[in-house]
């Protein structure tokens, strides 16, 4: 018997789909030196996966005397010129997989923290339309961990969220996605991620296909 479809697909952008979180380190580092801060690693992946306001929150306690909305312009406009500049890194695997979602007709979103015009910027330069929707940061009221932003993308998509797979790198979108009711599956980057925070863990996403996520739901429905 052939495993059932996902209702739908809701992909995470940085660190999943794209491996932009260098660019991000990069761009906070140059903000908060810039004000006389210092910004360690670790404290850069402390912020992986976090809302961007919620990140401006932590960057302003550094000392960087800018609003919010202006701490998200400056790194948006910084991450985005390195995209320009460097490519867009994808992930090992992941616009395979999502090209092959898209040849089987499995409708997928894109749910991401970052704000808009970056979200379409990445999702506009695959080579493939590849999202039928896209929630950015700036589409939402409350950012990852909160439910919201998967639970609008499966809303944009017209499924049930609890018919779906989200595949996330961060903790706090793991949270989002499974408190959204999603099948979760964890593709950890740059953290590490506890063993029973996703549905599965795939340590990568290469040779993954339409018919593993079919499984992966198939798995978890007869737990």
């Amino acid at each position: 018997m052939t495993p059932t479809l996902p209702a739908a697909v809701l992909w995470d952008m940085d660190g999943t789909l794209v491996n932009t979180e260098p660019y991000w380190i990069s761009a906070e580092t140059e903000l908060i030196e810039s004000f006389g801060g210092s910004w360690t690693h670790e404290e850069a992946l402390q912020l992986v996966g976090s809302g961007l306001f919620n990140s401006a929150d932590i960057i302003r306690a550094k000392g960087v005397d800018l609003s919010h909305e202006e701490i998200i312009d400056r790194l948006t406009d910084r991450v985005m010129a390195q995209l320009v500049e460097f490519g867009i890194p994808w992930r090992p695997g992941a616009r395979e997989l999502l090209l092959d979602l898209r040849e089987q007709g499995v409708p997928t979103a894109l749910v991401t923290m970052s704000i808009s015009r970056m979200a379409h910027h990445v999702a506009e330069h695959l080579g493939f339309v590849g999202f039928d929707a896209v929630v950015a940061g700036d589409d939402v009221t409350e950012s990852k961990p909160h439910p919201e932003p998967y639970l609008r993308g499966a809303e944009l998509l017209g499924v049930d969220a609890a018919q779906c797979i989200a595949i996330e790198d961060s903790e706090p979108g793991i949270r989002s996605a499974f408190a959204a009711g999603a099948v979760v599956i964890g593709v950890p980057f740059m953290v590490d991620l506890p063993d029973d925070v996703a549905h599965v863990l795939w340590p990568t996403l290469h040779n993954r296909t339409t018919a593993d996520l079919a499984g992966v739901l198939a798995a978890v429905a007869a737990r």
